[in-house]
C-alpha cells in the first residue's frame, strides 16, 4: 500500500503557496535536478547547488538565510519511492518553470502536479504528463473550463481512458465542494499512472535538496 498522492488536496499540504511536484520514471535524482533546472525561464541559466538535507521548514529558513526573503529562489527536495524519483518545489517557484517535456527526453515518464493556493487568479490544480519528450495528457484537477479548457486534452486513449474513469467517479460535478473533486480525481490518476508520493517523507522528514541558482 502506496500514499499516492490524493494526499495532495489538503490545505496547505506542503508548505505555503500551494504545492509543485514532478514524479519521474526513468531518470535519476541527478538526471530529474538538473532538467528541472534547466526549464526555469528566468533570469536565464541555472545550475543545481546541493545544501544537504532538510526538512520543508529547515529549507525555508535556510532560503530566508541566503536570499533574504524564500520566495526569492528556488529549492528542490528530491527522493525516491518505489520506481518513482520525485522533486517538490519551494521558494518563488510558481510561474517560474516551463513544461517539464523536455525532462523526459530519452524515453523518461514525468508527471507534474501542481497547485497554485496563493494565485489571485484562482488557477485550479494542474496535471500533466510527458514521455519521451512529448506531452500525452494534460488538465486542470477541477474537471472545468476555468483556465481555457475543459475535460482531458492530449493522447485519445489514455484521455478516453480517463475520462470514463472521471466519469465512473462521478466527476465532473460542479455542485461537490472543490477540494474533494481535487482529491477524487487525483485517485484517479494513481489508479491509471501507480503514482506515489509519501506523505511522511515529504511533510516531515529531512530529504536531499538542492537550490537552483543562476549560473
Amino acid at each position: 500500500m502506496t500514499d499516492g498522492t490524493t494526499w495532495l488536496a489538503a490545505p496547505q499540504s506542503i508548505a505555503f503557496g500551494g504545492y509543485r511536484v514532478v514524479l519521474a520514471r526513468g531518470l535519476t535524482a541527478d538526471e530529474l535536478t538538473a532538467r528541472l533546472a534547466a526549464t526555469l525561464t528566468y533570469p536565464g541559466p541555472h545550475e543545481v547547488v546541493a545544501v544537504g538535507e532538510h526538512t520543508g521548514d529547515s529549507l525555508l529558513a535556510h532560503m530566508d538565510e541566503a536570499y533574504g526573503y524564500f520566495l526569492d529562489g528556488v529549492g528542490l527536495r528530491v527522493g525516491h519511492a518505489g520506481e518513482w524519483v520525485y522533486a517538490v518545489a519551494y521558494g518563488g517557484w510558481q510561474g517560474e518553470f516551463a513544461p517539464p517535456g523536455p525532462v523526459s527526453d530519452g524515453g523518461a515518464h514525468v508527471f507534474l502536479l501542481e497547485c497554485e493556493e496563493e494565485n489571485g487568479k484562482l488557477v485550479p490544480p494542474q496535471f500533466a504528463y510527458f514521455h519521451d519528450g512529448r506531452p500525452a495528457v494534460s488538465f486542470n484537477l477541477h474537471l472545468d473550463s476555468s483556465w481555457g479548457y475543459e475535460g482531458v486534452e492530449g493522447d485519445p486513449a489514455t484521455a478516453a481512458r480517463l475520462e470514463a474513469l472521471f466519469a465512473a467517479a462521478g466527476l465532473p460535478d460542479p455542485e461537490r465542494e472543490e477540494r474533494e473533486v481535487h482529491r477524487a480525481a487525483l485517485g484517479v490518476l494513481d489508479e491509471v499512472f501507480g503514482l506515489s508520493l509519501p506523505k511522511e517523507a515529504v511533510v516531515g522528514g529531512a530529504l536531499p535538496t538542492v537550490l537552483l541558482e543562476p549560473a
